[in-house]
Formats: C-alpha cells, structure tokens, sequence
C-alpha cells in the first residue's frame, strides 16, 4: 500500500526540549558508541531479512546481504547502508518517533547528574539516537521490503521536529546519513572509523565494508619477473571488516586444536605465546552463553594480563571491563564470553546483584574447575609441566572463591624440594609421621627463595623433614 503522505513535519512527543545537546554532553566520553549502535541495527535489519525469508514471509530475492559504512569528508558525512528490511513511513512514525526516543529520554532522566553515572556500561538503548552524539543533522533514506512500498525520507536536526518525505530509491533497505557536527569532525577520519569498526564490528554476523585494501594477486597478463615466476601486482579491493563465523558461534565438535589457536591469533594479533589451553563454553539453558577461554601463560606482571576478555552481546562487542561478570582471579584468563541474557544499560554495582549474572559467574567457574581436574586426571604429568604456569591462577583462585577452592583441593599442587609435586591429601600423607607438633598438628615447612634459604633447608632435610 503506497503512501498518501507526499510530506510530513512533526513534533516528537518528548518532555525535555531539545534533548540531543543534553544526551550529548551526557555521552560524551562514549561518543564513538553511535558507531556500533548503527552498525548493529544496520546487521539486525539484514538479519531480519533472512528470518522472514526463512520463514516464508519475504518471498523476493534477498540479494546481498551487506553493510556498507561510507565516508565522505568532501560533503562531511557517514553514511551505513543496509540491504535489509527496510521500514514504512508507519514504521518510522512507531520505531523512530516514538519508541527509540522514549527510550533515550528514560535514560537521560533517569542517570542525569547522578553520581557514577560514567560506570554505566557501553550499551544505552539508545540505539538510533546515539547518531546525535556527532551528527548536527540525520537523514533516514529507506525501502521497505513489502510489495508496492513507498520509499520515504525522515530527517531532524537535533530538535524534536522532523520531516518525512516521499524519496525515488531503487534499492531495499535503509541508508542512515550523518552530517557530522563540527565538535566531532574526528569522525570523518579515515582511521579512526577503521579503530571503531574493528573494535566493535569484528565479529558482527553480516559481512561489513568499510574503503578498500590493497592485496597483492598474480598478475592477470601472466608477466613473469627476472626468476621466472608470475609477477605480483598491487590491486584494490573491498575492505570486509569482520569475520562472520567466529569460532566460539560453532559447535566445538565442528573445531580442531589448530582452529582454537588460529582464533586466539585473530583475537591478540600481537600475542605471540601459544595459550596453555581453552575451554569452549556452550550453554542455552537456564541462560544463553557462548566463548571461548583461554589460560595465558602468566608473566610476571600479572596486571598486564587483565582486561583481555571481551564480552560480547549476539556478536556485538560490549566491553573489555568484565570483572562482574566473572569472579576476580578469572580476569585472568583470555578470550571472549557471548551473552544476550547479561543486561548491558546498567551500572556495575546492578550487575554484581543480577541473578543471571550469578548463574553466568558461578558456571564459568565450574567449568573452569572441571577443565583443570579432568586435565589432571588425564593426564598427570602433563599437569605438572604446566604447573608453573598455573599455580598462581589457581592460589589465587583458592583464596578467593569458596568454591572453585573445594573443587581445587583435588588438583592443587604443592612442590616438593626434591623436584616431586603432590596434591594436597598426598602431601599429608607424605609427611604425618615426622611433621607434627606437640598439639599433634601437621607443620608444613616451605621456602621461598632456595639460595638464600638453602643452609635452613638442609638441616630440615638432616632431620628427616620435608621442604616445599
């Protein structure tokens, strides 16, 4: 059904006038999340495309499912580009006008002024009206998929007015065009939406182009140089930014040994040590999580190491802050934890008290525990060469999670002066009969520098007595 609205001007129904320089003052240190925000809504629109013709409900040809991220310093625009499924003039009465901005008004209201207001996790719900963080103006282009639909223009510049027009565009889908304010002209550098692309859009499930790379091909004319070989020559292609099937998406019986570490490469380009091992977390019921984890070979910095697990929302990057999502001596760990059941608009202090997010923390470290003892069950001396590696992730997990320390006591390794290493019970065991003290209380001796305590470690050793 076409559209009898050759134009249209509106007010949004909002309480706060002009509530764009205040979501912008608001946001400021996350400017680049508006980045994210449309790209993601340019993939779920694609996404959805494919949900209907899957279902039966889109019946004409899906073509190629794309997202393009276009940049044009000359006319100081961005532009995302979608092939999906398009919106109505109705539609962008009831997902535009009305409920993407009362989203954005709640939340400005409710975290205006508060303190701690900056803690609040990268994903706002603001969706579409991020755009207003760098742009003075925004144009909505869009082609709905229905048979017969009118393509129409939306367009505001940061007041609660609007337009709606009646546009000529061939193509199904919606183009969403920023004209980048003067405060953010960063954003029409080339760079910097290649850092933000790459940060967030890595992973994202529909392909995503943004320029052109060079790439280095045989030579088409079949010229050879001076050793006889095909020349290589320089050409210009497309610049796909993601990686549509990570591996933590696949099933871990469809993945090898060399698919887990070609992925740990992919996720820390410049990490050149090999991971010690992963576990692959694949869980639907009561929550959705997915990952993949990684045990880094611990330096000494152990700080250095945090902050190396992303989380991921349906394949959006969220943030590298995930020390309320898992238990502390986890953040030691790498990799990446996928989750649409963790709430991502909140403050931290909410997240520690979140149900779901208990449940998640609480699973992955019994995977964890599970992975360490059914390693050193399968294979002890394997376990032993890497305890060097280990024990420091595992006191420290001891000391500090009641429960990962129960499960621990079965793998927990100490190691003896004479090279020998023994869980806990074994060195018990090992040292009853002599080690005691008159309330007949075991005395563990241990050193911690072997030069500077040998003389007190060999008259232990004189009386019979067991150095760790």
């Amino acid at each position: 059904k076409k559209s009898i609205i050759k134009m249209k001007t509106g007010q949004i129904n909002v309480q706060t006038e002009n509530i764009f320089p205040i979501i912008k003052r608001f946001l400021y240190s996350d400017h680049e999340i508006f980045l994210r925000e449309l790209v993601s809504n340019a993939v779920d629109a694609s996404q959805k495309l494919k949900f209907l013709a899957k279902n039966g409900e889109f019946k004409g040809e899906q073509g190629d499912l794309r997202v393009d991220v276009i940049l044009n310093k000359e006319e100081k625009t961005l532009t995302i580009r979608d092939r999906g499924i398009g919106m109505t003039a109705d539609e962008i009465e009831k997902y535009i006008n009305q409920i993407a901005f009362s989203g954005a008004e709640e939340f400005v209201e409710k975290y205006k002024g508060k303190e701690g207001a900056e803690q609040i996790i990268g994903h706002f719900g603001l969706g579409f009206y991020s755009a207003f963080m760098v742009a003075h103006k925004v144009q909505i282009q869009t082609l709905s998929h229905q048979e017969g639909a009118q393509a129409v223009q939306w367009e505001s510049d940061g007041t609660p007015s609007y337009e709606i027009t009646e546009i000529e565009k061939t193509e199904r889908g919606t183009d969403i065009i920023l004209h980048i304010a003067e405060d953010s002209e960063e954003f029409l550098e080339k760079a910097r939406i290649s850092e933000i692309l790459n940060k967030y859009a890595k992973f994202l499930p529909t392909p995503v182009f943004f320029g052109t790379k060079t790439e280095y091909i045989d030579d088409p004319k079949g010229e050879m140089d001076e050793n006889g070989k095909v020349k290589r020559v320089a050409t210009e292609v497309e610049n796909q930014i993601n990686n549509v099937d990570p591996a933590w998406t696949k099933a871990p019986v469809d993945l090898k040994a060399e698919d887990y570490s070609a992925f740990y490469r992919e996720l820390y380009p410049m990490s050149f040590d090999e991971p010690l091992f992963h576990i692959h977390l694949n869980v639907d019921y009561p929550f959705n999580l997915t990952g993949i984890l990684y045990f880094p070979k611990l330096k000494e910095n152990i700080e250095v190491q945090r902050n190396k697990i992303n989380l991921y929302c349906n394949q959006v990057f969220i943030t590298d802050s995930v020390e309320q999502i898992v238990p502390e001596f986890l953040t030691l760990l790498h990799g990446v934890i996928d989750s649409p059941d963790i709430p991502l608009n909140v403050s931290r202090s909410y997240l520690q008290a979140d149900s779901n997010v208990k449940k998640i923390s609480s699973h992955i470290t019994k995977k964890v525990a599970d992975k360490l003892a059914e390693m050193f069950k399968k294979d002890r001396a394997d376990f032993e060469s890497k305890w060097e590696d280990l024990q420091i992730f595992v006191q420290y997990g001891m000391l500090s999670d009641e429960k990962f320390a129960e499960k621990a006591k079965t793998f927990a390794l100490l190691k003896s002066e004479d090279g020998k290493y023994y869980t806990i019970e074994e060195y018990k065991t090992k040292i009853e009969a002599l080690q005691k003290d008159k309330d007949d209380k075991l005395v563990v001796l241990y050193n911690n520098a072997h030069e500077d305590q040998f003389t007190y470690i060999k008259k232990a050793k004189e009386r019979g007595y067991d150095v760790v």
